[in-house]
């Protein structure tokens, strides 16, 4: 059996350029009107150059915008969940013209991250995505914050990009492109492979969500998300590491791949749930492994609308398809992980393991129970906060 096909049927369209081409665009882009990226925009262009939003070109018209807002369906019918657009400020934006080309800079470091030609300006109403996108306007929501807070004019057009944002130098060989995770599924004999999507280190439920995926599929990709998250999560380089720590000690080998990918996160629950499963076709995954409060954030969301907005699509909208998962927790009575479908027992009898509760006992130094986490990742977590102890 063959890996699912990228996004919209077609072969991957990576957006980076090489060579010649490269050397080329570099120089032109250094005689071009600037526009420094925000975060969320960096990492947006680093996946197109990468061809995890395959089949995009660039950043969405105004049309696109509407559609996806609305109907998670761009102009040309294509079903995309939530909008990938560009923002800049009206005095900027007065600036520039359509059909001209512009550079687009690094946030970090100002350095040159893709070109642009301007097709479209336009305005939008920010509290309508909000809405649909969020599901509330509350800008305490951190994904409803960006949004407001962006730019008050998009700007639409295909972008030519230039670098992996520094994504690939940071974390070498585990940043890998939908190219790369597909020749290594391949080479690995993978036809049926589960995503498993992650902004945090692995406790016990995430483990017994993998391994149930692994029982079904040939093997699993946990991937990682490498982009920005909101305060008090932790970092990259060390949730990764105890991933491989986990991995090692407690996954039979050939059964995992770990990677990364360059997107801050949203916060968009049930639409980012599509989202990951949209780009992880790209990256050759079939399923994507949907637990309790997918991409969720305090109680925007009931515990499973991830799950049922699977069902609210059309059936052709993606390939990689939900492998939907209800509440995973230690039982003592039944002597393991358990989930609802498979554990009769109630209350006391269960420990809820959570990635909040987990963090939340680090960083005050609490002894953090067996059930909760192996011991070689909570050594590799308590270094860290020891050394956020002594900062």
């Amino acid at each position: 059996m063959a890996l699912v096909k990228p996004h919209g049927g077609g072969d991957l369209n990576p957006l980076l350029l090489e060579g010649k081409a490269l050397a080329d665009e570099l120089e032109r882009a250094r005689t071009l009107p600037q526009i420094t990226v925000s975060s969320r925009e960096k990492g947006d262009l680093v996946m197109l150059g990468i061809g995890g939003f395959t089949p995009l070109d660039g950043f969405m018209s105004y049309t696109d915008w509407q559609g996806v807002c609305a109907g998670m369906t761009m102009a040309n019918g294509l079903f995309w969940p939530i909008p990938i657009t560009l923002s800049i400020d009206p005095t900027l934006a007065s600036t520039l013209h359509t059909g001209g080309d512009v550079a687009l800079l690094d946030p970090d470091d100002g350095s040159l991250l893709a070109t642009m030609r301007i097709t479209e300006k336009y305005t939008i109403d920010k509290e309508h995505e909000c809405a649909t996108v969020f599901s509330t306007t509350d800008p305490k929501h951190p994904g409803v914050k960006m949004v407001m807070e962006q730019g008050e004019v998009n700007l639409a057009g295909p972008v030519k990009v230039l670098t992996q944002g520094g994504f690939d130098k940071k974390y070498g060989s585990l940043f890998m492109s939908p190219r790369e995770t597909r020749e290594t599924f391949e080479a690995m004999g993978w036809s049926k492979v589960a995503a498993f999507q992650t902004r945090n280190p692995m406790h016990r439920s995430h483990e017994y969500l993998a391994k149930i995926a692994i029982e079904i599929c040939d093997g699993v990709l946990i991937h990682s998300l490498l982009g920005n998250l909101k305060p008090g999560d932790i970092p990259a380089e060390v949730r990764t590491d105890a991933i491989a720590t986990l991995t090692e000690n407690y996954f039979v080998s050939q059964t995992v791949v770990q990677a990364g990918y360059p997107l801050d996160m949203r916060y968009a629950g049930p639409r980012e749930a599509l989202l990951h499963a949209l780009f992880r076709q790209n990256y050759g995954c079939s399923h994507l492994i949907v637990g309790r409060d997918h991409a969720g954030v305090g109680n925007y969301y009931g515990p499973f609308d991830a799950h049922h907005i699977f069902d609210k699509i059309p059936k052709d909208a993606l390939e990689t398809q939900a492998l939907k998962i209800d509440w995973t927790f230690w039982c003592y009575k039944c002597g393991g992980m358990a989930s609802a479908r498979t554990c009769p027992h109630e209350g006391s009898d269960r420990l809820q393991v959570s990635g909040t509760q987990l963090r939340k006992t680090l960083s005050e130094g609490e002894e953090v129970p067996a059930e909760f986490s192996r011991p070689e990742v909570l050594k590799v977590l308590r270094k860290y906060y020891a050394g956020l102890n002594t900062e």
